[in-house]
């Protein structure tokens, strides 16, 4: 710490300012902040420059939490709605009370499956939340659990289950001198998975790896700021991911890129898979995805011809349809190359407080075990349970749907459905049913206006929290344990809370990892915490002592010998006939599917840097960055609609239509739209398009178009229509 420093926080401690560490849960990528505190409340945040991987390093969106913390918005006290539609103010334990009692007679009249909870974004970054709220539905014997991972990317975990997974684990994204990023801006949504470029400084550590001579390929509908730096830019045709990834694993195969050995020994099926892509040719890729025949070779040959790194995605290629599919092609390439840290090399992503992955890492294959196809069943479309909790595309059927099963109670943590699920029209004709809906946030979003209550919840400033989400994409053996900063701005309460708080009044249990929660006095957080992650490589109470984040650096993990005869599955139950059902697909001359033919653009989902989701856009300083997701578009379509940037345009799909401010941006080609999803506002808000967007997830219906396995429906790449209109 330099000098000035040292006297600038002998002069705050005069004024009666403290500064205390924590780290920012804005959004998941967790970066280590500085607060300073007066009086209990935090009046200046900045990066921590201390800590041993974030090095100072915040964006926009943390930087307000300030006035998030004292927003004139924010709900500070629980509020219940009258006979008139007014909200009233009351205190939180009649609140409690009165919700306890609501929900133990819709559970004495329809049975325990009629209360659903749905946990949104925010919810996890309440590090309690999901696991206390998983075990009070068991508790009470209901499986109506649902959250957002089932909303935008299940396919990873889904694709995974079904392949199989490689003991060792990976190597780390420093030791990367190749790189595959389809669909995934990490510069600006600060999100890859596990060998993709980190969350910690993105920018930087994307920069660092190019200058020590790292070759990058980016597969994109759009020129991102990832995509700008890339050696190569596929810019590929929206939703056609995996006939470009199909493609490629065609092309190792044909040419023997790649690593035999390590295939001859761990794969089952990987001769029926050449086969199943076999009609995959350049040409055919070419013409179907757009992109030129002989960049899309080289490319490929680049990736193959690396010897560490990996191929990455993100929630756009997954939100589009086949998903599952794209996520099953980035498992083969990453599978056939052999790039896993092997016996005898470190395997990075230690995950030091995640009790899962605390245990040898071995050269071997842990067996497909698919997580779908079993445990409750939804009574809509034929679904089920997936990943280990139903799918949030059916909720609002099973709100609507009547008979046994019928949800009646929805609770709704750190979420806002509204905006967030498919099917607009459908999910507010849901929560209009509901004999029971509570909602836990900060501010009067678009869902929390529908609710019977709703339970103002704590920033993070105002909390007790640990990494625990972010735990197992740290590349480094790192974590954080904070404690509140600042005193609670009100009648507040967190999510973990609430479900302890309901399960107390009915004389239920809350059962995790480390075994019951007392359920008579309400334990601290800490004790929530480590009951939910016992048996991680480090204790938390330990942890909680260690002021700012903590970098563990005697914790290597050395992979070791493997045993067993377990395979990876190249081509498991629905894979081949679902890439046969791709190659069936009629194309227009242009390449296009014959379906789309009829409509002029394709509409595709993308990230703004500074909000999260739907969360941030009240805040003084985002709003001067914009007050809406704007439509972008290439100039030329712009100006053959007759417009200019910032007119209003209407967006017309198969199922829906929006309103959105055109904006012209060479980004794009001809033909395609890009709008950030979870904006906009109650379906009777439309015309206020310039101040606070449009919802995306209008133009979709969930019976039409979706995964016959997840039920999600197709989010992104939607055939559109784009006309200019006068309000």
């Amino acid at each position: 710490m330099a000098l000035s420093d040292v006297a600038s926080r002998e002069d705050q401690a005069a004024d009666g300012i403290e500064t205390k560490k924590t780290y920012c849960r804005f959004c998941h990528a967790y970066c280590a902040m500085e607060v300073d505190v007066k009086d209990g409340k935090p009046i200046a945040v900045r990066g921590d420059r201390d800590d041993p991987i974030y090095n100072g390093y915040s964006c926009i969106k943390g930087r307000q939490l300030v006035e998030h913390y004292d927003h004139p918005g924010r709900i500070t006290q629980p509020l219940k709605k009258m006979p008139d539609g007014t909200f009233k103010e009351i205190p939180m334990e009649q609140a409690l009370d009165e919700i306890a009692k609501k929900v133990d007679g819709i559970i004495r009249s329809n049975g325990p499956r009629s209360i659903a909870s749905y946990c949104g974004t925010y919810s996890f970054q309440e590090s309690a939340a999901l696991n206390v709220c998983r075990a009070f539905h068991k508790g009470i014997g209901s499986d109506s659990f649902y959250t957002s991972v089932t909303i935008d990317q299940p396919g990873k975990a889904l694709a995974q289950s079904r392949f199989g997974t490689w003991g060792g684990g990976i190597r780390g994204f420093d030791e990367s001198d190749v790189m595959m990023i389809v669909g995934c801006n990490t510069v600006v949504s600060q999100y890859a998975p596990p060998g993709g470029i980190p969350w910690v400084n993105p920018s930087r550590r994307y920069q660092d790896t190019i200058n020590r001579g790292a070759t990058v390929i980016c597969i994109d509908p759009r020129l991102t700021e990832v995509a700008r730096k890339a050696h190569y830019f596929l810019q590929i045709r929206p939703g056609e991911d995996p006939t470009l990834l199909g493609g490629m694993v065609r092309l190792i195969l044909e040419e023997e890129l790649h690593d035999k050995e390590f295939c001859d020994q761990y794969m089952d099926g990987l001769d029926e898979l050449k086969a199943a892509v076999g009609d995959f040719t350049p040409d055919y890729v070419a013409k179907r995805a757009g992109v030129d025949k002989d960049l899309f070779m080289e490319a490929t040959r680049a990736f193959a011809n690396g010897n560490v790194g990996r191929a990455f995605t993100g929630t756009g290629p997954d939100m589009a349809a086949h998903g599952n599919l794209t996520e099953h092609f980035i498992l083969v390439l990453n599978t056939i190359l052999g790039r896993y840290a092997k016996e005898g090399e470190v395997s990075a992503y230690p995950a030091v407080i995640s009790p899962m992955m605390n245990g040898p890492r071995k050269a071997q294959v842990i067996p497909a075990n698919p997580a779908f196809g079993k445990g409750p069943r939804n009574r809509v479309r034929g679904l089920g349970e997936i990943i280990g909790e139903m799918p949030t595309a059916a909720l609002a059927d099973e709100i609507l749907e009547p008979g046994e099963g019928q949800v009646k109670a929805l609770f709704c943590a750190g979420g806002n459905p509204i905006v967030a699920w498919p099917d607009q029209l459908k999910t507010k004709r849901a929560m209009d049913e509901l004999d029971l809906l509570v909602c836990i946030d900060v501010k009067m979003s678009a869902t929390p206006k529908l609710a019977d209550y709703i339970l103002p919840g704590k920033i993070c400033l105002e909390r007790e929290d640990a990494t625990v989400l972010s735990d197992i994409f740290y590349e480094e053996p790192y974590s954080h344990y904070t404690k509140a900063v600042c005193e609670p701005n009100g009648d507040l309460i967190e999510e973990w809370e609430f479900y302890w708080e309901i399960a107390h009044r009915l004389g239920s249990e809350i059962k995790l990892q480390g075994g019951n929660l007392d359920m008579d006095v309400k334990p601290s957080k800490l004790d929530v915490l480590e009951a939910a992650q016992k048996g991680a490589r480090v204790s938390l109470e330990e942890l909680r002592d260690h002021e700012g984040g903590k970098l563990f650096e005697d914790v290597e993990i050395v992979v070791e010998p493997g045993s067993g005869d377990a395979k990876f599955q190249m081509v498991p139950e629905g894979i081949v006939e679902e890439i046969r059902e791709i190659r069936s697909e009629q194309l227009t001359d242009d390449g296009r599917r014959q379906e789309d033919k009829d409509y002029s653009h394709l509409l595709v989902s993308r990230r703004l840097k500074h909000v999260y989701n739907s969360s941030g856009q009240e805040h003084t300083a985002i709003q001067k960055k914009g007050t809406t997701n704007p439509a972008y578009m290439n100039p030329d379509d712009v100006k053959a609609l007759g417009i200019a940037s910032g007119d209003i345009v209407q967006i017309t799909g198969k199922h829906g239509q929006i309103l959105g401010v055109a904006e012209a941006t060479p980004e794009l080609q001809p033909g395609v739209v890009s709008m950030a999803h979870a904006w906009g506002d109650l379906p009777s808000n439309d015309g206020n398009v310039r101040e606070i967007g449009s919802s995306t997830n209008r133009l979709l219906a969930t019976d039409k178009e979706f995964d016959p396995i997840t039920g999600m429906a197709r989010q992104s790449a939607i055939p559109v229509n784009v006309r200019p209109i006068q309000l």
